[in-house]
């Protein structure tokens, strides 16, 4: 058997990386796994505003780097390329079964966040945060003044569009159905805000326009809708394909845990955008994942029973 870490964790994004600096502190060997960019959404993300600490907002680039730096500084080693295919109980802890063999941890911490669902549709994808965007308190304050479209029809669509009205001089949200769908109070609420919300109804996006830099507005099934800004809210999806019928999971497939984030499976915690309940901001999956770090470290102790 390969040598048995004391934390493995799933995910260098924030959660993970601020889990291995507080792991790596308490001098526990961490090992933190990522198949593919190391920060995740952050780093995708061109500007930070909301970050506490940095008034100017910081790169989401450099913030990443700078929580890998200070994990590493610490001792935790952070292997890129390595995708987790499973994890069970195992003889000398959890076994991890992964694209480069099996790995074992006395604790694991799942922090694979998730995923905004996209559109799919023709320079979506090129224009991700140069006008495309999936969350209105990151990005929302870049567009004071500014004519915005949201993409979407329920609760999240209609929550964020009202929140943007803080910022956008007016907002088209754009609702494939006949209509809206979700709390009765959202809705009044957005009917009650027409003079900064136009609901339009039955509208498909067919591509993102763009001046080559920028999107500048959207084609539908009814024509081009040109605005400065674009928000996409038409649901989330949890990074947690690889789990089914092993970890408990909540009908749109977050991971339920207990107050001290330990899942059903002794020994297996989850923090940040992956956790059922979890707030989705940078800002608090850093502080998931440190408290998922304290209490993993009293399970190794042996001062934290394992979750009835």
């Amino acid at each position: 058997m390969e040598s048995l870490d004391d934390v493995a964790i799933i995910g260098a994004g924030p959660a993970g990386l601020a889990a291995a600096i507080y792991t790596g502190r308490e001098e526990m060997t961490t090992t933190v796994y990522e198949g593919d960019v190391v920060g995740g959404w952050a780093a995708l993300t061109g500007t930070i505003e909301n970050y506490p600490g940095f008034p100017d907002g910081v790169g989401g680039v450099e913030l990443s780097d700078k929580l890998e730096a200070q994990a590493t500084k610490y001792g935790a080693k952070v292997k890129t390329g390595t995708m987790i295919l499973g994890l069970k109980q195992g003889p000398h802890g959890i076994e991890l079964a992964t694209s480069t063999g099996t790995k074992h941890a006395k604790a694991v911490l799942i922090t694979t966040g998730s995923d905004y669902k996209r559109l799919g549709v023709p320079g979506e994808a090129e224009f991700t945060s140069k006008g495309v965007h999936y969350c209105a308190t990151c990005d929302g304050p870049l567009y004071r003044g500014k004519d915005l479209i949201v993409v979407g029809g329920g609760d999240s669509a209609m929550q964020e569009g009202l929140f943007l009205t803080k910022f956008a001089s007016h907002i088209t949200m754009l609702v494939r159905g006949e209509k809206l769908k979700g709390s009765q109070l959202l809705i009044d609420r957005v009917s009650a805000a027409s003079d900064k919300i136009t609901v339009q109804y039955n509208t498909a996006i067919e591509r993102v326009l763009d001046n080559g830099k920028m999107a500048t507005g959207v084609m539908t099934n009814q024509g081009e809708i040109k605005a400065d800004g674009i928000f996409v809210f038409i649901g989330q999806v949890p990074n947690t394909h690889w789990l089914k019928d092993t970890i408990e999971l909540d009908e749109r497939g977050f991971i339920h845990t207990d107050d001290n984030f330990q899942t059903n499976i002794g020994g297996v915690f989850a923090a940040g955008d992956v956790r059922a309940g979890a707030i989705g901001q940078i800002a608090s999956a850093v502080g998931e994942g440190v408290s998922a770090a304290i209490a993993i470290r009293e399970f190794i102790s042996g001062h934290l029973p394992i979750r009835a």
